[in-house]
């Protein structure tokens, strides 16, 4: 079920694949764009994520309320499509510079292509893994399109129901996709925890056969956390420089501390996973000594009898075990036996 994308290994045995998500963060600045990518290597991030679309491959310059966000909840309320996707969108012109940085700083570049035309770009570019958003999980032929590139293909499956998920798995197959990560995700901006079912990663890693990761909006880092608990193999959170800048994302997206917290917090989850185990490990043996066992607590002659005044559990651990407590109460010692003496079988005669 291993996972190579150029010489990072993704997968079970290995840490959590953390992605930051730069999406329109970059705020229309090249300058600020690049500080991203050092700041999300500079806090481990593995990989770091773009999107590659513009207004006019995403949606139509329209009047009419369906091209408008009208949800009262919504970030974005009030925009068009249109107005949101110029607002948010990376320069394509952009994307080379990005991905080289990503490169010079030992990071993972890629994108997310919305349609046939920047996957064609994106292959100009090289990029080593495509991802596809929550919104774009039903475009099968765009899933065929990535999956013929050979590379590993991410799917977000926020909002698809588990026949949707059957449906990207064999479209991906029937293209002739081999490396396939799908990820738990909620399409919400921001999401929250309540609404966010992580439980649902091992099932399914078992449905559909393949790894599982988590696509996270939600606020802080305790979800992506415990995500891993359950089997993650990948995180993919948003990214900016401080979320006080603004941006279309920047309410939902970790500043570079918090970055540095999901990494190492995921890479400490994923550590203590380990395998089932019952009984001491191998650092546990030397605190054995520890605990308690039966000592003679008085000075004893030899016949005299073991009491529960002079025969008791305590710590350390050298003696026998206090299961035996009952059985010696009562018996007697075979010599004189001094205070502070590990009980043994031999002393009893």
């Amino acid at each position: 079920m291993e996972i190579k994308i150029g010489e990072q290994r993704v997968g079970p045995d290995h840490p959590p694949f953390i992605i930051a998500e730069m999406s329109g963060n970059h705020n229309q600045s090249i300058d600020r764009a690049l500080e991203i990518v050092e700041q999300a290597a500079k806090a481990g991030a593995h990989a770091l994520k773009i999107q590659t679309y513009t207004a006019d491959t995403m949606t139509l310059d329209h009047k009419s309320d369906e091209f408008h966000i009208g949800d009262a909840e919504s970030l974005w309320k009030g925009k068009s499509l249109y107005e949101l996707y110029q607002e948010a969108y990376t320069p394509w012109n952009w994307h080379k510079k990005i991905f080289e940085r990503c490169r010079e700083l030992g990071m993972i570049g890629f994108s997310t292509p919305f349609d046939e035309s920047s996957v064609d770009f994106l292959e100009s570019l090289r990029v080593p893994l495509y991802k596809i958003a929550s919104f774009e999980n039903t475009d099968l032929p765009l899933i065929k399109k990535v999956a013929k590139t050979g590379k590993p293909v991410i799917i977000s499956t926020g909002m698809a129901t588990a026949g949707e998920i059957t449906e990207m798995v064999e479209a991906f197959e029937s293209a002739g996709g081999k490396d396939l990560i799908l990820l738990k995700c909620t399409s919400s901006y921001p999401a929250t925890p309540k609404n966010s079912n992580i439980v649902t990663i091992p099932h399914m890693k078992d449905l559909f056969q393949c790894q599982i990761g988590l696509s996270d909006h939600t606020l802080g880092t305790g979800v992506a956390v415990a995500s891993v608990a359950l089997g993650a193999t990948v995180v993919e959170k948003h990214f900016t420089l401080a979320r006080k800048d603004g941006g279309v994302d920047a309410q939902f997206s970790l500043e570079p501390e918090e970055m540095k917290e999901l990494v190492e917090e995921t890479e400490r989850a994923w550590q203590s996973l380990g395998k089932v185990n019952y009984g001491p490990t191998a650092s546990e043996k030397k605190s054995g000594k520890y605990r308690r066992s039966l000592y003679i607590t008085e000075d004893l002659k030899s016949g005299d009898t073991l009491t529960e005044s002079n025969f008791r559990a305590i710590r350390p651990g050298y003696g026998l075990p206090p299961k035996y407590y009952e059985l010696l109460l009562g018996k007697k010692v075979n010599a004189d036996v001094k205070r502070g003496t590990p009980m043994s079988w031999d002393l009893i005669g």
